[in-house]
């Protein structure tokens, strides 16, 4: 593979030392064509893919993918997991109090962790999670209706 190409999905999944599975792939490619989705989404999306993939098999190959880096999860308080493909840029999220809608912020300035703590308390910080919370567009007409 040239420097040009985009290494396929099996082929990040061998790059970060996992087995590749027909069920890791649809699972990669369902989380990075939704957005933020859930548990039951991710295992229906697979499922439209594959056919039948057990929950468990699903919460397993979620754990895999997130540990190796190339999912990420979030958990806005008061809100189940979500999984989204977009990583290693530090960037944050904005979710709607009403309806549980999340969307992508980036970071305001520059790399990450693109926030420097009043006191770092001696950690070495590399990252910054920051989760806006407000009312979406929809959300927003829908009250001034």
């Amino acid at each position: 593979m040239t420097a040009s190409q985009t290494p396929t999905t099996a082929e990040e999944l061998r790059g970060a030392g996992l087995r590749v599975t027909a069920a890791r792939v649809a699972l990669l490619e369902t989380v990075r064509s939704g957005d933020h989705l859930g548990v039951e989404a991710v295992a229906s999306g697979v499922r439209d893919r594959v056919g039948h993939i057990s929950l468990q098999a699903v919460y397993e190959a979620l754990h895999a993918l997130t540990a190796a880096g190339l999912i990420r999860r979030i958990e806005p308080a008061g809100s189940p997991a979500r999984f989204e493909g977009r990583v290693g840029d530090n960037h944050h999220h904005v979710v709607c109090r009403s309806c549980g809608a999340v969307a992508d912020v980036d970071c305001a300035v520059g790399h990450a962790p693109c926030l420097t703590a009043s006191d770092d308390r001696g950690f070495a910080i590399d990252e910054a999670e920051v989760v806006y919370w407000g009312t979406c567009p929809d959300c927003s007409t829908a009250r001034s209706s």
